[in-house]
């Protein structure tokens, strides 16, 4: 007989290209730029959470009427045939989102050309994790609103979505030092989270196509297009040619986010022989990052998070509700389980081992951190059951009950381990040599480096 085939054995982790070890440190100039973007979406999560609070203490004010007026105020024209005079809360969701999600675009193509979505080992896990965290909250909202009836099913996709600048600023508050393993993989779960969340959007949220409009499109899209190939980076160039694009996809029905993710697709990531500097795609990511953290988003949330409650009553009167309960759970329950259960079953699956300077725990910590939905649940929910419909409370206070619960959950659990993470960001920081690069990112072995001793 002749002897086991070794590469059998090794199938299940063949199969899914997974490196051996789990949640390992990645490479310096990796961990460096996810560092950047992070502590710019602190602030940016900072200014969100402070426009939704003064929406809410406005909205259930006695001036909340004046709240609605501002929200519901119109703007614009319909004189060119585009349907572009909209509410300021229209104007928020349809338009400053388009920035962020250009911004998406920029780093999803980053990712998958020049990030660890390149990498099959590397994109395995974040990818299936994302898809786990989006499966089990649109179930158990299935669960909770199958007999509800009157288009309630509608809204399955709203508890899918991970706010990925509101995560990172419950971190700045609770004054966690997440080690850069975490990070990363915090932050490549949100890239798929939004790639995912664009495409649920264009597919299952576009109730009518116009095909003449979204044609049309497509020609300021290859204008665009060809110029950044060429490395055109003059603005007057290019933000009328990304407005049209808007304009055509916002008049074809499909939603007028979707060109953000789009026009960010096209600009190029890498640099020509010859570049130096930094690449167009790092360019325009630096403008447009701040208006999209600083501006786009508190605007959006400001517009979207206003919800009058009528006090104790009605908060326990709308939490009764299956569509708020729905939301609630899939996003403190179902988030956690789908991403955490799907680490855990790729792991055994695998046969992979995790990083030893980690433990479970700290998995669990982010994927409950993932449960924070905020702006695009909100998007999706006014996509649901449309702005100004009788649900439209009862989602926005499922969505604040459930991203608050979450946050709060979350927090408490790598509050528990900080300790820990003190001590591997302060490794991960040492730069004994002062040459620019902290001594663990030259090490050859990251597993038995500095930092990456046993869990305490």
């Amino acid at each position: 007989m002749s002897p086991p085939d070794p590469s059998r054995r090794r199938s299940g982790r063949a199969l899914l290209a997974l490196p051996s070890r789990l949640f390992t440190r990645g490479s310096w100039s990796e961990s460096r730029r996810i560092t950047t973007i992070l502590r710019k979406e602190t602030i940016g999560g900072a200014v969100l959470l402070a426009a939704a609070a003064i929406a809410l203490i406005w909205a259930n004010s006695p001036w909340s009427d004046s709240y609605h007026a501002l929200r519901d105020l119109k703007v614009g024209s319909d004189d060119v045939g585009l349907h572009l005079r909209l509410s300021l809360g229209g104007w928020a969701a349809d338009g400053l989102l388009a920035i962020f999600f250009f911004v998406v675009g920029l780093e999803l193509k980053r990712e998958f050309v020049a990030g660890d979505l390149r990498d099959p080992g590397r994109a395995a896990l974040p990818i299936a994790a994302a898809v786990g965290g989006m499966v089990v909250p649109a179930v158990i909202f299935v669960a909770f609103t199958a007999g509800a009836g009157d288009g309630a099913l509608r809204g399955w996709a709203i508890p899918t979505a991970t706010d990925i600048a509101f995560a990172v600023a419950v971190l700045a508050v609770i004054s966690t030092h997440l080690p850069a393993a975490l990070r990363t993989f915090l932050l490549t779960l949100a890239v798929v989270d939004d790639l995912l969340a664009i495409t649920v959007i264009a597919l299952f949220y576009t109730a009518k196509i116009n095909l003449t409009a979204l044609l049309l499109a497509m020609i300021p899209l290859a204008i665009f297009a060809l110029l950044v190939q060429r490395r055109v980076r003059s603005l007057w160039l290019l933000l009328p040619l990304a407005a049209a694009t808007w304009a055509l996809i916002h008049e074809s029905g499909v939603h007028a986010t979707v060109a953000g993710v789009l026009l960010g697709f096209t600009v190029p990531v890498l640099q020509r022989d010859g570049e130096s500097g930094p690449s167009l795609a790092e360019h325009f990511e630096h403008l447009a990052r701040p208006i999209s953290a600083g501006f786009a988003i508190p605007v959006f949330a400001f517009f979207a998070a206003g919800v009058t409650i009528g006090g104790y009553d009605g908060l326990v009167t709308a939490l009764s509700d299956p569509i708020a309960l729905g939301i609630v759970f899939g996003l403190v329950v179902g988030k956690a389980v789908g991403i955490f259960g799907t680490t855990r079953i790729l792991a055994a699956f695998t046969r992979a081992s995790l990083d030893s300077a980690l433990r479970w725990i700290d998995i669990l910590g982010v994927s409950m951190l993932a449960g924070i939905g905020f702006t695009v649940s909100l998007l999706i929910g006014e996509l649901a059951y449309g702005s100004g419909s009788a649900r439209e409370d009862v989602v926005k206070v499922g969505v604040l009950t459930g991203s608050l619960l979450a946050a709060l959950l979350a927090g408490v659990l790598l509050r528990i381990r900080n300790r820990h993470y003190r001590a591997i960001c302060e490794a991960e920081s040492t730069d004994s040599d002062r040459d620019g690069v902290p001594d663990v990112y030259q090490t050859t072995d990251r597993a038995t480096g500095p930092g990456a001793g046993g869990a305490a």
